[in-house]
Order: C-alpha cells, then sequence, then structure tokens
C-alpha cells in the first residue's frame, strides 16, 4: 500500500487523511470539496461552480499518478441537497466525456467546510 499526499495542483488533505491510496490494481481517492488549491479554500458559491472545482482536483489527482477519468472504476457522490442533482448530473457527464463508471449519489446532512458536493473516486491503475 502506498500513501499519496501533497499533490501539486490538489487540495491538502483538511484532515488526518491521504489523498489517495494505491493498494493492489487500484487508486483510492478520498471524497474532493470544492477547495481551489490556489486559493486554499472554497471560492465557488453554487454547486455547478462547486462541482466544476470538485472534478477538477479529482482530474488532477489522476494526472498525477498517471491516470485520467476513463481509468475511474467507480463514483460516489454526496450532495447537501438532493435537489442538486439535475444541476450536477451534466457536468459529471461532461467531466467524463462519454466515460461511465459505476456510481451511487447520496444526500448528505452535511459536508465538510460547508461544501455543497463531495465527489470519492476510485480508479483501476494501468499497467
Amino acid at each position: 500500500m502506498e500513501l499519496i499526499n501533497d499533490t501539486p495542483s490538489v487540495p491538502t488533505a483538511v484532515g488526518p487523511y491521504s489523498q489517495a491510496v494505491k493498494s493492489g490494481d487500484f487508486l483510492f481517492c478520498s471524497g474532493q470539496i470544492p477547495i481551489d488549491p490556489a486559493a486554499g479554500k472554497i471560492v465557488a458559491t453554487d454547486v455547478e461552480g462547486q462541482a466544476r472545482q470538485v472534478l477538477t482536483n479529482i482530474a488532477a489527482l489522476l494526472a498525477a499518478q498517471g491516470l485520467a477519468m476513463a481509468d475511474v472504476v467507480k463514483a460516489t457522490v454526496f450532495l447537501q441537497n438532493m435537489a442538486d442533482f439535475p444541476k450536477v448530473n451534466p457536468i459529471y457527464e461532461e467531466a467524463f466525456q462519454g466515460h461511465r463508471p459505476a456510481r451511487s449519489t447520496v444526500a448528505v446532512a452535511g459536508l465538510p467546510l460547508g461544501a455543497l458536493v463531495e465527489i470519492e473516486v476510485i480508479a483501476q491503475l494501468r499497467g
């Protein structure tokens, strides 16, 4: 098992966990909230902007490991409000560019730092 931390262009963890963990043939990415890495905080105030930032963070985390969104086999989307599903879904679809990994979407009572959306993914390592 290899712990992944301090990935460039990805926000640092806001708690005692790794950004991702390599184990076997998979990369398990911790949930990403919409922290803008340059600002070090959540900048977007609407769910669409936050979803775009989350997916940008995920893409950067994957790229640092030589992976792409097409390598994702499972995604879990956490929404502060399930009414935001129709707003987030097309942004998610655009980010994955036709790739359709398995996915779960759940509404939660709250997310870190007041985020409106969090997404975690599992990707298959190449090689």
